[in-house]
């Protein structure tokens, strides 16, 4: 367990934080005696300290002086961070380079490795669904990082679903498809069961459907390993209710929106970063 004996520092303890830590914690893969954690209230603090079984506080110092630490705050914090991440750099223990895992949306490893010299960082996209343990994310190595210690980076994003790695341009796609399009996929259905209420069905069964819907054709992709064009085949027979259905969505040019969603949501994160 080679997180075990780490001190852990995160800093931003909010719901990808927590989705992050808490299976680290269950497993045994971090003491909780060794988490030192920061949030922006005093009555946020207590709360999860009382919660988690960890220390949190609003003072950071404790958590930059960690050998892990996990940056999880709003990106447009980071400068200010970074000041209280400078300060406690001497506290590290001489010939130790800590580590820096940033989960900021936008913020390329150039940046981090400016704003926090004397650390190895780490740039990592994690998605929602991390939140149930079924998540993606995708890593992408600062200088100097060797394998061992990125199969321990690894290790901890697998808690919460599968990981790649990944040359940093492609995080941007990869944010596109796996961050942004959860968003994408709720809005789809959210709008088939409100379809399904227009045709007469209880708004509470029209969305559970819609969700059952939606988790049974991701497994049944996977599952069968089936490009989604033979799905489609599958289900669609000549002159039925799904060919009707398909006509309207071709026709409303739902297969270029979706195509240019996933494009401008990259593009953002280039503008970001």
């Amino acid at each position: 367990m080679p997180w075990s004996d780490t001190s852990f520092g995160v800093v931003g303890l909010g719901r990808m934080a927590r989705a992050l830590l808490l299976p680290l914690l269950d497993a045994g893969l971090v003491a909780r005696s060794a988490v030192r954690a920061t949030v922006s209230t005093e009555s946020s603090a207590r709360c999860q300290a009382d919660e988690l079984g960890i220390q949190v506080s609003t003072d950071a110092a404790q958590a930059w002086a960690a050998s892990v630490v996990l940056l999880a705050v709003k990106p447009q914090q980071i400068e200010a961070t970074a000041s209280a991440a400078s300060a406690a750099l001497s506290a590290v223990p001489p010939g130790q380079q800590p580590l820096l895992i940033s989960v900021l949306a936008g913020v390329p490893l150039r940046r981090l490795q400016a704003l926090f010299p004397g650390r190895a960082c780490v740039r990592a996209v994690p998605n929602t669904p991390a939140l149930v343990r079924a998540g993606l994310t995708g890593l992408s190595w600062g200088e100097g990082i060797g394998e061992a210690r990125r199969e321990e980076v690894r290790q901890l994003f697998a808690q919460v679903g599968d990981v790649l790695d990944l040359p940093e341009p492609q995080l941007d796609p990869f944010l596109a498809l796996t961050s942004s399009g959860p968003a994408f996929l709720a809005l789809v259905a959210e709008s088939m069961a409100d379809g399904a209420v227009a045709a007469g069905l209880p708004r509470p069964l029209a969305m559970h459907l819609a969700h059952r819907t939606l988790a049974g054709t991701a497994a049944l992709l996977q599952g069968q390993e089936l490009h989604p064009g033979q799905l489609k085949d599958m289900v669609m027979s000549p002159a039925g209710t799904t060919a009707a259905g398909l006509r309207v969505l071709e026709r409303a040019g739902l297969r270029s929106a979706l195509i240019e969603a996933v494009l401008a949501a990259a593009e953002r994160s280039r503008q970001l970063a």
